[in-house]
């Protein structure tokens, strides 16, 4: 498949935005050095103070986004992105606060992964794909557009339609995940999400997004939900009260990767569309780091090629099969694959 080229052609697609260091002004002219260009996940801070006026410092303490510091820090238990650095520093009678702005990237170089298509399913040619997931066997399936957007449960065998809700025409359908036998399904940029009853496709409650202003893609470990909201954030919501609480930062070793979108929860890690793009991410939860890739371009060929056609997006992993499902927005195929590491 030649996924050498394909490699390079999605790696140099990817939109790596490096973020450079600010420090505040100051009349004093104190400033955070780090003494270094750019940092990694496991690298060690070497915190100086930058003291052009030769004041006399009598003491220097640190936070990194509001946590307590050592001036020789290592970066091993931390999320990756952008941080706020800051020092309060103690000089004479005088006490000044001084940040930098500081990002953290990932600290190996990420891996492709190739895929093996094991079996090819029918798939609706009209569904706008946006979020896919099986629970007991069965596949649910989340589509967008205005008007058009729905709720279902599908033999993935053989296409039919087991179980349908259409969603009210202002509201454009998005990701989806189930927990605890209820499916979690969210829509664009109504800032609004729903909760139904996995048996019945009964809409329990309705919850309103936090700080992220748009709903892209969700899933969940077993116990809590992610969501993307189209940047490189990937936000953790609390199941009993859906509130956002913290959220990672979605980075490779060059810089991160916006545009996340249908998320899928796989043996402790999370696979991520990206919006645009026929690949797929695959991301540590803990720290946002991008452990792999994989470049499903040449499966775009494969299906029946119209107007509509659009991009890849859904992905859905069978426990049982140890398989992973994969389509795309008015693709008229689900593919069955296996991935491993190139």
């Amino acid at each position: 498949m030649h996924l050498s080229k394909y490699l390079i052609i999605f790696c140099l697609s990817l939109v790596f935005i490096n973020c450079g260091e600010k420090n505040t002004a100051n009349q004093t002219g104190l400033s955070i050095d780090l003494n270094t260009k750019s940092l990694l996940l496991g690298d060690t801070l070497n915190l100086t103070i930058n003291n052009p006026k030769k004041l006399n410092i009598t003491n220097v303490s640190y936070q990194l986004d509001g946590k307590s510091i050592t001036k020789n820090e290592v970066l091993d238990n931390i999320t990756l992105g952008e941080k706020s650095l800051v020092a309060t520093i103690n000089y004479d009678d005088n006490t000044e606060t001084v940040s930098k702005t500081i990002t953290i990237y990932n600290n190996i170089i990420t891996p492709v992964y190739s895929y093996e298509i094991v079996n090819t399913y029918p798939h609706d040619i009209t569904s706008y794909t946006q979020g896919l997931e099986f629970h007991n066997g069965e596949l649910y399936e989340s589509t967008g557009q205005y008007k058009e957007s729905k709720l279902r449960k599908v033999n993935f065998e053989t296409g039919e339609v087991l179980n349908n809700v259409n969603l009210d025409d202002n509201f454009f359908g998005e990701g989806l995940t189930i927990l605890d036998e209820k499916i979690y399904q969210l829509t664009w940029r109504a800032k609004r999400g729903f909760v139904y009853d996995v048996n019945t496709f009964e809409k329990l409650k309705t919850f309103n997004y936090g700080t992220s202003q748009e709903g892209w893609g969700i899933c969940n470990d077993g116990k809590q939900l992610y969501k993307s909201d189209g940047t490189e954030k990937i936000w953790i919501l609390n199941p009993d009260n859906l509130t956002e609480g913290h959220h990672i930062e979605v980075y490779t070793e060059k810089g991160k990767i916006p545009a996340l979108n249908e998320l899928e929860w796989i043996d402790g890690k999370i696979f991520a569309n990206i919006y645009q793009k026929n690949g797929v991410v695959i991301i540590n939860p803990k720290t946002g780091g991008v452990e792999g890739v994989i470049n499903f371009t040449p499966l775009r060929k494969l299906v029946t090629q119209h107007n509509e056609l659009d991009v890849l997006n859904g992905i859905a992993y069978h426990p049982e099969r140890k398989t992973i499902f994969v389509t795309g927005k008015n693709w008229d195929k689900l593919f069955e694959v296996k991935i491993k590491k190139q």
